[in-house]
């Protein structure tokens, strides 16, 4: 949406709430709704402000100590939220409503570097001092469950109910059940400026996946998060809930959010060798890169303890590290030809911040191009059982470790930024440590 279009619709009345957001560190939106007339008069030229602790919370939205971006020392005082009007979008399943995302800045007008958005920023502007132009496509999975959020939490969410009774991938008779909520999605979506593919059954039980169009990076990774958001929103609205979590149940596949990135410049893909009709030069550097240094980077695609139990062997999530043609078992599977030839990262999970997740692969990639690295020969075979392939960390303390002895992390998003994510991946692991869980009660209350 144009703002000229914004500000007609707000003088005929069809307008008349903006929603002013912008990614926490999490990739959840947080921001304001204003009056529509309010916006356009000051907001618009001014922005508008939001609480630096915004940046140090943990999920449950608990101040946390050690974070050099806000303190209690500082006074948490307030970050200016800037509107990317690229960003303006309508709502249609919140009536007279539009989103607008914002950039998170210092009064000076500076990007607050540990945010989201200025993240991936970073990355891109060292794309573009090349002169490329990076295209995404992320795959976003999620369980749709026969029962409110609210119904959930009274329950402690141990009487999930999945929306179908079997296994149900690639199904068209069962998910049929749930296409008045899926039709809401793809429309609704599509007409919020979040182009929709397709939407399918996936492997579990009340698993659905929704595919969206290619897009430049920090647009694609904008809508991913008003993605999020709105499934969760129009899933409310028909009385269902659905998860994002990496991992929602030992027997179960786990959430995937596979990313599908590549190099353009003039037009064209990069990372096609026309000549060949294999991958360029560029591309087999750019592989290198992200097989050698996506592993010290996995922070960045897998932020949550939960996110570790999806690196499972047979689970559909990748456990080692190749590169391999089509194949599911690798952390890297190339597919398509000519503009449409590209690598999919299939090791971040849904719940992975795509603003860091791409962000990261950028940085992997730049890193194999530097260093002329080259991805080798394509894997062939099952990864799963092949110990001679490198393993990726398997818990949320070792890739903290991982990402925070990593040189090329530091010099691509600054000191600053890894010791922000590693301070709130610290406080996390530690939140978990000192927790006492449904599962230590059933095995010790009367066994021990």
């Amino acid at each position: 949406m144009t703002l000229l279009e914004l500000k007609t619709l707000v003088k005929d009345g069809t307008i008349d709430t903006v929603l002013v957001a912008a990614p926490d560190p999490f990739g959840r939106l947080v921001g304001k709704r204003f009056h529509a007339g309010y916006f356009i008069d000051s907001v618009l030229s001014h922005g508008t402000h939001g609480c630096s602790y915004l940046f140090t919370v943990n999920i449950e939205m608990d101040p946390l100590d050690g974070f050099a971006v806000a303190n209690w020392d500082t006074g948490f005082g307030d970050f200016l939220m800037k509107p990317d009007l690229a960003t303006l979008r309508l709502l249609p399943w919140q009536p007279g409503s539009v989103l607008v995302l914002c950039d998170t800045c210092r009064e000076s007008g500076d990007l607050v570097p540990e945010a989201p958005r200025s993240v991936l920023r970073k990355q891109l502007e060292r794309l573009k001092e090349r002169g490329f132009v990076c295209q995404c496509a992320s795959e976003l999975e999620f369980y749709l469950f026969d029962q409110t959020y609210h119904s959930a939490f009274e329950t402690g969410y141990t009487q999930l109910k999945p929306a179908s009774d079997y296994r149900i991938d690639y199904h068209l008779m069962q998910p049929t059940r749930e296409e008045p909520l899926m039709r809401a999605i793809r429309n609704g979506l599509t007409a919020a400026g979040v182009p929709v593919e397709s939407s399918k059954g996936e492997w579990s039980r009340g698993q659905h996946e929704i595919n969206f169009t290619y897009a430049e990076a920090l647009e694609m990774a904008d809508r991913h998060v008003v993605f999020k958001q709105s499934v969760k929103e129009i899933a409310e609205q028909h009385h269902k809930a659905v998860s994002f979590m990496a991992k929602i149940a030992p027997s179960e596949a786990g959430n995937s959010c596979h990313i599908h990135m590549s190099l353009w410049k003039g037009g064209k893909n990069q990372f096609w060798d026309p000549k060949k009709k294999s991958g360029s030069l560029l591309f087999r550097q750019f592989l290198g890169g992200l097989l050698t240094y996506s592993p010290e980077l996995c922070l960045m695609y897998g932020p949550t303890i939960n996110s570790y139990k999806r690196y499972q062997p047979g689970s559909w999530a990748p456990a080692r590290m190749a590169w391999a043609q089509d194949n599911r078992t690798t952390g890297f599977r190339v597919v398509g030809q000519g503009n449409g030839f590209r690598p999919e990262n299939r090791m971040p999970g849904a719940d992975a911040n795509p603003y860091l997740a791409f962000a990261a692969m950028i940085a992997a990639g730049l890193a194999g191009v530097d260093e002329r690295l080259d991805c080798g020969e394509a894997y062939t075979g099952n990864a799963y059982i092949d110990p001679k392939l490198p393993m990726l960390p398997s818990s949320l303390l070792a890739a903290t470790d991982l990402l925070g002895s990593s040189k090329i992390a530091r010099e691509a998003f600054g000191s600053g930024v890894v010791d922000f994510l590693m301070q709130h991946a610290r406080l996390e692991q530690h939140a978990f440590n000192t927790s006492v869980t449904d599962w230590e009660k059933r095995r010790y209350f009367e066994q021990i």
